[in-house]
């Protein structure tokens, strides 16, 4: 049974993408958020794998982890992050996911012998997984983010989908389409036909918008939106543009300027709806674009071409920079770089550095060097996951004169197995969804760094790795100064490891740019940033 009173948006996306539809779906839920409305954003995933958990980073960005251990798309990371408010397994659905289920139902025999087909077993599946978090009765608003571009194969099933659920559920449906406007500069003009011929896609699939997102570098003129308006069948109000930005923050700001919730609420029939409360908003944003000072950290990772591998870091950092009045310029550095000669020069002049997460030996050496160097030149450091464990790693060799110290993961036969294989994960053979997930307790150190950063002693945070480090050596790094600051009640399992006479050297296993917002920056990240300002 749906909530009477869910309200249902969809947010579809055209001419090319990585346009921003998780942006603008973000950006739209906070304006109705700040006016008091309860909302939540779902995203459907067209690729057939059944989540991004098995996923290189260089196919679709990092792999975002919710508070119930579910790997999901990182768009997820830019709901939790606009709307200070978690998300779960039921925010993300996969075309493999939904496959898998009506495959599962087909063998137990659910479906009476009856020839099972995308029209209506594909798109009941679909259906029954949007309205799921609707019917919760949560939610005054659920907005649902379609990945991919209109046209697609594999995106067929979802706006079919949209159709039907519109022709059932009537004015409690809308469609906000996004799509580019390009500005050809060789003619000097902006040119429309690209949004006309995505709009004429969207209504042969059976889908009229009920709203337009223009993105353009520049600005559109009345006559611009005349135009789309009347070629795509929308009214003229309802043609917004949304403009490039310094930063993703802003974009709230400019779709309220542009009255973007204000059309959606009229469409909807949401009447006697507050004016939104965004003034903490527009403080952040101004922070973010007027730093008092900034500092350079580096940024080290195998992944680093592709920067949307490190996105929850790289936002974390906006939030930790706000939060310290300052602009933290990341330096994306490539731990591959670091294994040639020379590579202490891609160093210098960073007043910290960050190793990042990952799997696989390509690069760990580059790592551990980047950690000697921070080490040795008492600059700020942190690591994350694997960037704790090359911590760990280098310390073995280089301070406990370990000299063949390494993670199982990197060498199976290495004498002195510093981070071993969990127990749990010895005999697992599927890679996906497999590893230790989600949010788990940890016991911090009195007077420790991490003390410090949080101000409490017992904290939850979100986990995604299969290595631990092996708590057999944990005397012998005790007595030469790096110290377990964090462990698990539970498992007795190492969450966090500190050097007590550096600055700020700080390892953790678990993942803290998972939950850092523009409300809550995460106190390591803004503890880390105030140690490099130093």
């Amino acid at each position: 049974m749906i909530a009477q009173k869910t309200k249902y948006i969809f947010v579809t996306g055209g001419v090319t993408s990585s346009l921003g539809k998780g942006i603008i779906s973000s950006s739209l839920a906070k304006l109705l958020q700040a006016r008091g409305l309860s909302v939540t954003i779902l995203k459907l995933d067209p690729y057939i794998n059944v989540d991004p958990g098995t996923l290189n980073p260089y196919e679709h960005g990092e792999c975002y982890v919710t508070v119930d251990g579910a790997e999901t798309d990182l768009d997820l990371g830019h709901y939790e992050r606009f709307l200070n408010v978690s998300t779960s397994q039921a925010n993300n659905v996969t075309t493999g996911q939904v496959y898998q289920s009506v495959i599962n139902k087909e063998r137990k025999g659910d479906y009476l012998g009856k020839t099972v087909q995308i029209i209506p077993h594909i798109t009941d599946e679909i259906k029954r997984r949007i309205k799921y978090l609707g019917s919760k009765g949560k939610y005054d608003v659920l907005i649902t983010e379609i990945g991919g571009t209109v046209g697609d194969i594999e995106s067929l099933p979802y706006i079919e989908s949209v159709r039907q659920l519109k022709w059932e559920l009537d004015d409690r449906v809308l469609v906000v389409h996004l799509t580019l406007v390009p500005y050809l500069s060789a003619a000097g003009e902006l040119k429309t036909k690209p949004t006309q011929h995505s709009v004429k896609m969207l209504l042969e699939e059976g889908v009229q918008p009920d709203v337009l997102v223009l993105r353009s570098e520049k600005d559109l003129g009345r006559d611009i939106r005349r135009k789309v308006a009347l070629f795509c069948n929308v009214h003229e109000r309802a043609v917004i543009q949304s403009k490039d930005v310094s930063t993703i923050y802003e974009v709230p700001l400019k779709m309220y300027k542009e009255k973007l919730d204000e059309i959606v609420l009229d469409k909807l029939n949401l009447t006697n709806i507050q004016k939104p409360e965004l003034e903490q908003w527009k403080e952040f944003v101004n922070k973010v674009k007027q730093p008092a000072r900034t500092v350079r950290i580096g940024l080290i990772g195998k992944y680093v071409e592709l920067k949307d591998s490190y996105k929850s870091i790289s936002e974390a950092f906006v939030h930790a920079g706000a939060s310290n009045n300052c602009k933290v310029e990341l330096e994306f550095i490539h731990s591959e770089n670091l294994e040639e000669d020379g590579w202490e020069n891609k160093l210098t002049g960073l007043k910290g550095l960050l190793v990042a997460p990952g799997f696989g030996h390509r690069g760990i050496e580059g790592k551990i060097n980047a950690v000697k160097f921070a080490r040795e030149n008492d600059i700020a450091f942190f690591g994350i996951c694997l960037g704790m464990q090359c911590a760990v790693i280098e310390f073995a060799r280089n301070v406990l004169g370990l000299k063949d110290a390494n993670s199982i993961e990197m060498d199976s036969k290495t004498p002195y197995p510093v981070i071993d294989i969990m127990e749990e994960q010895k005999d697992i053979t599927n890679m996906g969804g497999t590893m230790r997930l989600g949010l788990y307790n940890c016991t911090i150190e009195k007077n420790s760094k991490m003390a410090k950063a949080y101000g409490e002693l017992n904290v939850k945070e979100r986990h995604r790795h299969r290595y631990e480090y092996n708590n057999e050596y944990q005397s012998a790094f005790a007595e030469s100064g790096m110290i377990a600051t964090g462990i698990n009640p539970d498992s007795n399992l190492v969450e966090a490891m500190e050097i007590t006479k550096h600055k700020w050297f700080v390892g953790v296993q678990f993942h803290p740019e998972y939950q850092s917002t523009v409300v809550r920056p995460h106190p390591l990240f803004v503890n880390f940033v105030q140690a490099s300002l130093k």
